[in-house]
């Protein structure tokens, strides 16, 4: 049988996939040539905000609509955070939550000997539950590979259903982390991505912590960067930063979750922090990573959010200087506290200041790209197009190098900057 795998969402979701994907091929399933027409079809989904629940179900529709034959397994976030509606699954003859991913071959296999479909929606996340044991060797046509470590989350901050959908932290032992990563080195892969769905929790509960993680890491003979996914500040102390700092093969780009720059709204979304503690943990970071760059999420409209927070919220953003930033209009989740809260921003508002943030973020990114015109960079090459080398260094900052070289490809070589582009640095290999 043949099968195709349908993603959305973020790594840990691409980690998941490319774990299912390598499942399949040991069991004898190969990969479908016709992506619309796969004996099976395993959708990965996001339930992140309503719009990701919108997507999910249009996917469905699609691939029954295209494939009325095909199997189609359905997993991932969404079906484990509601899992009684049942009429977002009737086209779907499989249906695995998030902790039963290793029960995907078997639950194929049944399907195809007894044409039943498995609607058995799986059961919340307990308190308790184990690290799920996935693994892969290599991650496609990916130059740089992303090892899942941590799993879960114990903040339910107001605006989140994430909790719900995957349950409490959860960390891969540091043995098997180690081991992974071998696997990965040895298919050629020179970076790895540190993912988890609050990564900065890795080792809760136990005796290590996310130093540890990028430690055994960057042991590992092959492989030339480590560098870490999302991460929460308020884990972020000055032991941890001062450990991290130590190894050379750490990428200096931190995703530091801000959400907003106000005070006021960072409470009513119950995090974990102040602007005054956040800003103390980027200065404590920049004081150590030489050239360090930040990047973060902010959410604009959110339940409560008047003018003058939002304007609160903006200062704050370019007080910071931001690399880059992921902005986003607040979206009312089911089942969450926020859903609740009253003085919900309309739409039209919240278009508008996520376009005027918009703004403001594009001008920190492109301040930021300025500053690097100059600087000499060891660059990962990941491919070409249009005639240019694209990769990135180890900030993170995209780079584009016209070269004739066919063997850029997964190499990392140093690079002059020399100007900025739409959204990229030029440069010259040296």
């Amino acid at each position: 049988m043949d099968f195709n795998i349908l993603t959305l969402g973020c790594k840990v979701n691409q980690y998941e996939s490319q774990a299912m994907r390598e499942d399949l091929l040991r069991h004898g399933f190969t990969l479908s040539p016709d992506k619309d027409r796969a004996d099976v079809t395993v959708i990965n989904t996001c339930t992140v905000t309503s719009v990701s629940d919108a997507k999910n179900r249009k996917l469905i529709n699609r691939v029954r609509r295209q494939n009325p034959d095909g199997i189609i397994v359905l997993t991932g976030c969404m079906p484990q955070a509601f899992p009684d509606e049942m009429q977002d699954f009737a086209a779907c003859d499989i249906i695995l939550g998030n902790k039963e991913r290793a029960a995907l071959v078997p639950a194929i296999r049944r399907f195809v000997a007894e044409r039943t479909p498995m609607l058995d929606i799986p059961a919340y996340h307990n308190t308790g539950d184990v690290y799920e044991n996935l693994t892969v060797s290599s991650f496609g046509e990916h130059t740089r590979a992303f090892i899942k470590i941590e799993d879960g989350c114990n903040r339910f901050c107001s605006y989140c259903i994430i909790p719900y959908a995957r349950g409490r932290v959860r960390s891969k032992p540091l043995a098997d982390l180690k081991r992974e990563i071998g696997q990965v080195a040895a298919s050629g892969y020179r970076e790895v991505v540190l993912v988890g769905i609050n990564l900065s929790a890795y080792g809760q509960g136990e005796d290590f912590d996310l130093a540890d993680a990028v430690e055994a890491a960057c042991a590992v003979e092959g492989i030339a960067r480590v560098r870490l996914g999302s991460i929460e500040p308020e884990q972020m102390d000055e032991a941890l930063i001062a450990r991290l700092a130590a190894q050379p093969k750490l990428c200096p780009q931190f995703h530091l979750s801000l959400q907003s720059g106000c005070d006021k709204t960072l409470r009513a979304m119950n995090r974990h922090y102040d602007t005054a503690e956040y800003a103390q943990i980027v200065q404590n970071l920049r004081r150590v990573f030489s050239n360090a760059s930040m990047t973060t999420d902010v959410m604009v409209g959110f339940a409560g959010e008047r003018e003058e927070d939002f304007q609160a919220s903006m200062d704050f953003v370019e007080q910071i200087g931001f690399a880059k930033v992921h902005v986003f209009p607040y979206s009312v989740r089911k089942g969450t506290r926020a859903e609740h809260m009253p003085d919900q921003v309309s739409p039209a508002e919240k278009e508008r200041r996520a376009h005027r943030m918009g703004e403001l973020t594009d001008r920190c990114r492109r301040a930021f790209l300025q500053t690097q015109v100059g600087l000499t960079e060891e660059v990962l090459f990941e491919r070409k197009r249009h005639g240019y080398w694209e990769g990135y260094t180890k900030n993170y900052t995209p780079v584009h190098v016209a070269s004739d070289d066919a063997s850029l490809c997964g190499e990392i070589r140093p690079v002059r900057l020399t100007g900025v582009g739409d959204d990229w640095c030029d440069g010259v290999l040296v």
